[in-house]
Order: C-alpha cells, then sequence, then structure tokens
C-alpha cells in the first residue's frame, strides 16, 4: 500500500489540531493558556479522582449544560478514561456540534494519573507515583522530550 507524503502529512496535521496529550495539557494549564479541561466520565468515576484543575461535565449532559458553564468560544481538552474508551471521542463531538473549538486528550485520565501529573477527590491530592513506561522518572520532567 501506497501514501503519499502529502497525504500522509495532511493526516498527522490534521490528528495534531483535534488531539492533544497529557503533559501538552498540563504544560498549557501552567503556561496559563485559556480553556477548560473537562472530565466526561460520570459521577463515580470524577468522585475516584479526576485532573487537577478538570471540570465535571458527563458527555450525556454536554448539550444540555455546556453553555450555561463554559462562554461560547472558549477552546475546551475532553478526557474519559482512557485509550480504550471512546467517551472523549463523544464528548469532543458533542463540544464541536455546539460550536467549540475542542481538543481530545489522547490517553485519557489514564495517562495523566499515570504520567504522575496532578490527581484529586474530593479529599484532595492523591499522591500517586510515575508509572515508568509513560514518562521520565525521578527528573521532574513532565513530557518525553518528544
Amino acid at each position: 500500500m501506497t501514501i503519499s507524503a502529502q497525504e500522509a502529512a495532511r493526516h498527522f496535521a490534521a490528528k495534531l489540531q483535534f488531539e492533544t496529550d497529557p503533559s501538552d495539557v498540563k504544560a498549557a494549564q501552567d503556561a496559563g493558556e485559556p480553556f477548560v479541561l473537562v472530565d466526561s466520565r460520570g459521577e463515580a468515576a470524577w468522585r475516584q479522582g479526576r485532573a487537577l484543575g478538570a471540570i465535571h461535565l458527563p458527555t450525556s449532559e454536554i448539550a444540555e449544560r455546556a453553555t450555561g458553564l463554559i462562554p461560547d468560544g472558549t477552546p475546551v481538552v475532553v478526557y474519559c478514561w482512557g485509550p480504550g474508551c471512546n467517551g472523549s471521542t463523544r464528548a469532543a463531538l458533542a463540544f464541536s456540534l455546539l460550536g467549540y473549538p475542542v481538543k481530545e486528550m489522547i490517553g485519557g485520565f489514564e495517562y495523566w494519573a499515570r504520567e504522575g501529573l496532578a490527581v484529586v477527590d474530593d479529599a484532595g491530592r492523591i499522591e500517586r507515583t510515575v508509572d515508568e513506561l509513560t514518562a521520565p522518572v525521578g527528573v521532574g520532567a513532565i513530557d518525553c522530550a518528544c
């Protein structure tokens, strides 16, 4: 199968327009970039733990509640459980249908937590160790230098 370099470039450029990853989201938070991080999982999952700075808006409630919570035109980043779940894709679709600029955080909450990024629940911060298969260990880095 032959795919032209131009087709590949278009594909990967488009993918980067619509996807981001946990370390890039954290870097954007640290830089003060204006966006809303949305946890699209259900109530039980939200209570179990979520990314620091996220708001809770389950996918099934986006169409009804998003405009009351997030100003029009505000960039949105959505996540769900992890790479084995397409809930964030459904959430991103719901936001895009409402006219929001939206990106999907690939890896979801699973990789946010596995990379050692801040996880909280209603009681406060949940301490987790960095999974050395997902992020550098012991160097204080949040990205893989890719």
